[in-house]
């Protein structure tokens, strides 16, 4: 059997080797970290549960995939639950939005600010649905974007969709009213893009989530983690957690396996799931990067980061919906100082995850489980978190309790913890501590993001938000598609042949016999 090695176990890792593995690979999934996870892990404490990083389910279909894959049901794995509303929004005039995917209530919703904004919702959602199924139903999400020539010929298309004009340009098209703008275009911050430049080819995501809907994964997202750990050794993977890889050994040009503690695993072909700049100013010798140098990765435009604290409370807050989003008055501005100025400023934009809304167990009886987002600056911004972290954690309590009016939130926390820029760039091995890996812009989309394949190194591949089609959950489970068809196009097809794997060209179709 042809060896993979596939670095880093996020769900891109996770995603990346069930699909090989159930290809017929022998695959090892080598993890720095005590557990799986990656961005997707999880914080136990004192009763409390928190999921610290994504926190949201949309598209169960593309999850679906992998579990179909490998000849399995996703329901036999894990049992999702659908959050209505989606979001609560809270506007800096305490006016609300109760965002959802249902037409008639989203047009109540949207009606209280702009009538006219309300009427224009099903144009709105028409005119998306032609970008997602460019996206999804055609295949463009799944689908490398390897060659010039395949970005020119979706071009044409993506200009009749108008999807080059920015996230909150295109939104402004339809709607009028300042709160209905930040509704349909708020979208890229969920992946490190500003819905000020970021492309409005993700204006599929609110069409993605009213078709699919938002769902809650009992447990927690941990347990989607927890799923495909299970599917990835029941098909017969391999993990090894607590091994960092420290280099992807190059020989005559081509992927020969990682090093891990000085020794060589050798392997017909390498995945990376790690930060895609990271990986190669760190783990690839200059010797083996013609195109992706250090000079070249230092221009690159890398996503924000976010600060997260995590808070168990002895009581529980109603004015909370499972996801909730409270903003800044100054939205544009502060958009501003994240990604350009790259200052903290004294005010933020929060998103609450309270997954006790929808599973108690989350927390102890009556208490709250939440976590708490705010988007930073990465570390390119010289902030010392050493410095700045305590302060900033503390002006966002006092606002959630004063403010806000979360009275008593101080005095009930049982549990706090905090992860900062600097806890991204060390325990995620994240270039400049960013939480979204390279930010979604239009020159930094499809074509011009790092390839699935490595345009240096042969048998090198990567997989996750830094590589096509992005950030998210979703996109991330999306690019793992895209990803094997490039391995599978450069190793051919491993197929059981009178009990024997045999390799043969990847074009001819096979079927998957059940698990």
């Amino acid at each position: 059997m042809k060896k993979i090695a596939v670095i880093g176990a996020g769900f891109g890792g996770l995603a990346e080797a069930i699909r090989l593995q159930a290809s017929g690979f022998q695959v090892t999934l080598f993890e720095k970290r005590e557990k799986v996870g990656g961005r997707a892990y999880q914080l136990k404490k004192d009763g409390y549960t928190f999921d610290m990083g994504p926190s949201l389910i949309t598209a169960p279909g593309i999850i679906q995939k992998i579990f179909r894959a490998a000849s399995r049901d996703m329901k036999d794995y894990i049992d999702l639950v659908p959050l209505d509303p989606f979001y609560r929004i809270y506007f800096h005039d305490r006016s609300t939005m109760d965002y959802t995917g249902d037409t008639d209530r989203m047009k109540a919703e949207m009606a209280k600010f702009s009538a006219g904004d309300a009427a224009n919702y099903e144009r709105y959602m028409r005119d998306v649905k032609k970008i997602y199924d460019a996206v999804i139903t055609d295949g463009l999400g799944s689908s490398p974007f390897l060659t010039m020539r395949s970005f020119l010929q979706f071009s044409p298309r993506a200009i009749s969709l108008r999807g080059f004009l920015p996230m909150y340009a295109y939104a402004s098209r339809y709607f009028k009213h300042e709160y209905n703008r930040f509704a349909f275009s708020f979208h890229p911050l969920f992946i490190g893009g500003s819905p000020f430049r970021a492309p409005s080819i993700y204006a599929m995501i609110p069409y993605l989530e009213k078709t699919g809907g938002i769902w809650y994964a009992k447990g927690g997202m941990y347990s989607l983690v927890r799923a495909f750990e299970r599917l990835f050794r029941e098909v017969g993977g391999e993990i090894r957690t607590n091994t960092e890889v420290e280099e992807i050994v190059v020989k005559n040009g081509t992927a020969a396996g990682v090093a891990v503690g000085g020794k060589l695993h050798e392997a017909d072909a390498v995945v990376c799931n790690g930060d895609v700049p990271f990986t190669y100013k760190h783990m690839i010798r200059p010797e083996h990067r013609r195109k992706w140098t250090d000079a070249r990765i230092d221009r690159l435009h890398i996503s924000m980061s976010v600060f997260l604290i995590y808070v168990g409370t002895r009581r529980q807050w109603p004015q909370l919906k499972h996801h909730t989003l409270i903003l800044s008055e100054r939205y544009r501005e502060l958009i501003r100082d994240i990604f350009d100025r790259k200052i903290l400023a004294d005010d933020f934009s929060l998103y609450l995850h309270v997954p006790t809304r929808t599973e108690a167990s989350m927390a102890p009886p009556g208490c709250e489980s939440m976590y708490i987002l705010a988007p930073v600056p990465h570390l390119g911004s010289g902030i010392d978190w050493s410095r700045e972290a305590v302060p900033f954690k503390d002006r966002i309590l006092e606002f959630l309790e004063n403010s806000f009016g979360m009275a008593g939130l101080r005095e009930s926390i049982e549990v706090l913890e905090m992860f900062t820029p600097e806890d991204f760039k060390t325990e995620l091995n994240s270039h400049l501590g960013n939480g979204f890996a390279i930010e979604p812009r239009l020159l930094q989309s499809a074509y011009f993001r790092p390839h699935n394949v490595s345009e240096d190194i042969r048998r090198l591949f990567f997989v996750g938000a830094g590589t096509h089609p992005g950030g998210g959950v979703p996109g991330v489970l999306l690019s793992a598609e895209a990803t094997e068809k490039c391995v599978l196009k450069e190793l051919g097809r491993p197929d059981v042949v009178s009990g024997e794997l045999m390799f043969q060209d990847p074009t001819q179709t096979r079927t998957l016999e059940p698990a």
